[in-house]
């Protein structure tokens, strides 16, 4: 098989690779993913800080595990994944830098009010607030990050950026722990919530909306397809859809154990307080940095050789993960027990930048957002709507029988879902020279 990358296509700005280079290398592009990254960061401050604070809410309302699972994922994402594509849509049309950073006025705004909530009802509707606002954050980021790098260079910014993601599940869990600690968990909202609004107006005033389709043929960066065309095109690569399913299934492990950890680590080796947002900020916030840099970064080098490496690389890691899951999950040493949430978070959060540069290698500029809006659909439908629904259910069915120990029983089986999600990988990988050349032939037409 050829060893083309995604990024070989005709490039129609001036000056071609050295253009590219020089973009990838400016002011104006590092600035600009320095942002969009400190902006993921909040986002999923906001987004997770629940999770550490889910013992003190649970105790003051008397919340089932069903239904703290219901909180912190389904509900969620429903909403976030229903707003996702027609804000994508907007997004591949309009300003994307402005939506953006509306984006994170909304979602700060109502993660402040969440501290304001007396009862489950009002604290599922500031929830639900938080999605409609968190929705419109991803899928225009990506589509900037991409017409600012190059495709060579694309899953390794893309990994930068993803790595907000575990920056901010760092910060949530220290400030979160730390807060409801000293002040209650209806203060830990409202801290992290109200900077949102001030950064919402730095984003907004000082980052610029880069031209679109910069390093694509003129011919792609020219189309804008209607909503329908861009869903004819993605049903004809298999590739995103086992991708799709690959990160859905990956993050159905991910969010489903990772939002009940917390209650592992404080059931089952009595770890509590700001000791347990440390543990969590280094273990699963560390491991998941590391582990999304590192497979940008190795996915861009082994690519170079073969571009399957985009897909092998997470399969490889999420096979190894759910090998390391297992003493997680079933020894009772905590010393051994709390570097691999270090371990484990490392290996499974190597998918997404490989991912997401695949799936923008595939389509058009003005179909980029709303790519990555159906791709994640797909991930948090299934993902962060269903896992940690689906952990919470079987803890509490478990615990019935097994008592506290349910709910680690309830996390192994969780993981050994995930192993469909590696089969996606590996048939995405041997469905990329079909579609590759689907996409060529659509380029040149």
């Amino acid at each position: 098989m050829s060893t083309e990358t995604p990024g070989s296509e005709d490039r129609h700005a001036s000056g071609g690779e050295s253009e590219a280079t020089a973009s990838a290398e400016s002011g104006a592009a590092r600035y600009a993913l320095v942002l969009l990254t400190i902006a993921y960061a909040l986002n999923f401050i906001d987004r997770q800080i629940l999770v550490i604070l889910q013992g003190p809410i649970k105790a003051e309302m008397g919340l089932s595990d069903t239904q703290l699972g219901l909180l912190s994922g389904f509900s969620f994402a429903l909403v976030y994944i229903t707003a996702g594509i027609p804000i994508a849509y907007w997004a591949d049309r309009g300003n994307r830098k402005n939506i953006i950073a509306l984006a994170i006025a909304v979602w700060s705004g109502m993660t402040a009010l969440s501290g304001l909530a007396t009862n489950y009802f009002q604290l599922l509707l500031a929830r639900i607030g938080v999605g409609i606002g968190e929705a419109g954050g991803s899928p225009p980021a990506h589509a900037i990050i991409s017409d600012y790098y190059p495709p060579e260079r694309r899953a390794t910014a893309m990994s930068i950026y993803s790595a907000g993601l575990h920056l901010g599940v760092f910060a949530g869990f220290v400030i979160g722990g730390t807060v409801e600690q000293f002040f209650g968990w209806r203060m830990a909202f409202m801290v992290v919530g109200i900077p949102g609004l001030v950064f919402a107006a730095i984003f907004f005033l000082t980052v610029r909306e880069p031209q679109r389709g910069r390093f694509e043929s003129t011919q792609a960066a020219a189309y804008q397809p209607s909503l329908g065309e861009t869903l004819t095109l993605l049903r004809r690569y298999r590739s995103f859809w086992y991708i799709a399913m690959g990160t859905g299934l990956t993050a159905f492990a991910g969010y489903g154990n990772g939002n009940f950890t917390p209650l592992f680590l404080e059931r089952s080796h009595g770890i509590t307080g700001a000791e347990l947002g440390l543990i969590l900020a280094l273990g699963g916030g560390g491991g998941g940095l590391v582990g999304t840099l590192l497979g940008g970064r190795l996915s861009d080098g082994l690519a170079s050789r073969d571009y399957r490496w985009y897909m092998w690389l997470p399969a490889v890691c999420g096979a190894l993960a759910m090998v390391v899951a297992i003493p997680y999950l079933l020894l009772d040493t905590t010393w051994v027990v709390v570097p691999l949430v270090f371990v484990v978070s490392v290996l499974i959060n190597t998918y997404l930048g490989p991912c997401l540069a695949i799936c923008h290698a595939l389509v058009p500029p003005a179909m980029r957002a709303l790519t990555s809006a159906v791709l994640f659909f797909i991930l948090n439908l299934i993902g962060l709507g269903m896992g940690p629904l689906v952990a919470g259910f079987l803890s509490d069915v478990l615990s019935e029988q097994y008592g506290d120990d349910g709910l680690r029983y309830a996390m192994l089986i969780v993981a050994g879902i995930s192993s469909i999600g590696i089969a996606m990988f590996v048939l995405a990988a041997r469905n990329l020279k079909r579609d590759y050349a689907i996409r060529d032939a659509l380029t040149n037409r």
